[in-house]
């Protein structure tokens, strides 16, 4: 019984792990590496700083035959990793555990020659407000 109990309390006690989020797109009518240099320009233009570029697709196209798949997910694909001192600092003020979305990042991806531009979709609440920059940021880059 006891030992039951106590399982029943460290699941009840465990971290959930989290459900993913989805993904808010738009389409960019040009090539990736116009695409990525836009992002780029768009986040430094800002005054933003980018802290660090994932290049998400040259790892999978590199790894594939490692972990035995032969799929090609994506022709190109990049992140933009960056965060902004004053917004992150009234999100994490809101609440401290918005530390979680910290850094922001903005992804440029081409699969079958179709090529996006897109970041995860946020929290309602306070993560409103890093949604809007990203999409601001998008928009600017996509020219819409």
């Amino acid at each position: 019984m006891m030992r039951s109990l106590a399982f029943g309390l460290t699941l009840a006690l465990t971290p959930m792990a989290a459900v993913a989020q989805d993904a808010i797109t738009y389409p960019f009518d040009g090539s990736f590496e116009d695409a990525s240099f836009a992002i780029e320009n768009a986040i430094i233009d800002r005054g933003l700083v980018i802290d660090f570029t994932s290049h998400v697709g040259d790892m999978l196209n590199r790894t594939g035959a490692d972990v035995g798949s032969n799929l090609a997910i994506f022709d190109n694909a990049q992140i933009f990793l960056f965060c902004s001192a004053a917004v992150s600092r009234r999100v994490m003020e809101a609440d401290p555990m918005n530390i979680m979305h910290c850094p922001y990042g903005i992804f440029v991806a081409e699969r079958e020659g179709e090529v996006m531009i897109g970041h995860r979709d946020y929290p309602d609440g306070p993560m409103q407000e890093v949604e809007a920059l990203l999409d601001a940021i998008i928009l600017e880059a996509t020219a819409q």
